[in-house]
């Protein structure tokens, strides 16, 4: 049995986004008995055109009402897992040279809904946290100092996330962030 059979049979298929191109969902799979659970939440097989070299591991914790993003980066790929609470996932594909430029799409996963996302550079990502929550994350670059750190508004217009509020908590960061219109070409994802 190869490993990408183990996988598939210990976690299911990596699923791809019917609508953004480059992002995929891991169905998380939880065994549970009388002491707890267990659950495999990554696994670098499962995106093997992937370099994980320089992976990095965070982690985030939002009160319920705090909206993150919207970011994205030109030389990093995020992977997302909540283990505790519940997200609204918001993507939209940035990349002009995508069949799905400016597509977008709204997901809840946590407690109810147990994925892993995968997000290609390019797509521009946020959360709105429903409840208190835990985000894991790994992304296949280290922290530069914030040289790949780039956003725009969560509630751009000619984006128009369905984030489900019109008052989010946010950072003094993510209140900054433009519009997409008013972003440099040089700064855009391509």
């Amino acid at each position: 049995m190869t490993m990408h059979d183990q996988t598939t049979q210990l976690l299911g298929p990596i699923r791809r986004s019917e609508l953004i191109e480059g992002v995929f969902f891991a169905p998380i799979k939880a065994y549970e008995d009388e002491r707890g659970r267990f659950m495999e939440t990554f696994r670098r097989e499962w995106f093997p055109w992937v370099n994980w070299d320089r992976i990095q591991g965070n982690r985030s914790d939002s009160k319920a009402g705090v909206l993150r993003g919207l970011h994205y980066h030109h030389h990093q790929i995020d992977y997302w897992y909540v283990p505790d609470g519940k997200i609204r996932v918001g993507m939209v594909d940035l990349r002009p040279s995508s069949r799905t430029f400016m597509v977008t799409q709204t997901l809840e996963i946590g407690s109810e809904n147990n994925l892993g996302v995968f997000i290609p550079v390019g797509v521009a990502h946020g959360f709105l946290a429903l409840t208190d929550a835990t985000l894991m994350y790994m992304v296949n670059n280290y922290y530069n100092g914030g040289a790949d750190e780039n956003g725009v508004a969560w509630n751009d217009p000619e984006i128009a996330l369905n984030w489900g509020t019109q008052a989010p908590l946010l950072s003094p960061r993510d209140q900054k962030n433009r519009f997409w219109r008013d972003i440099p070409e040089g700064e855009r994802p391509r």
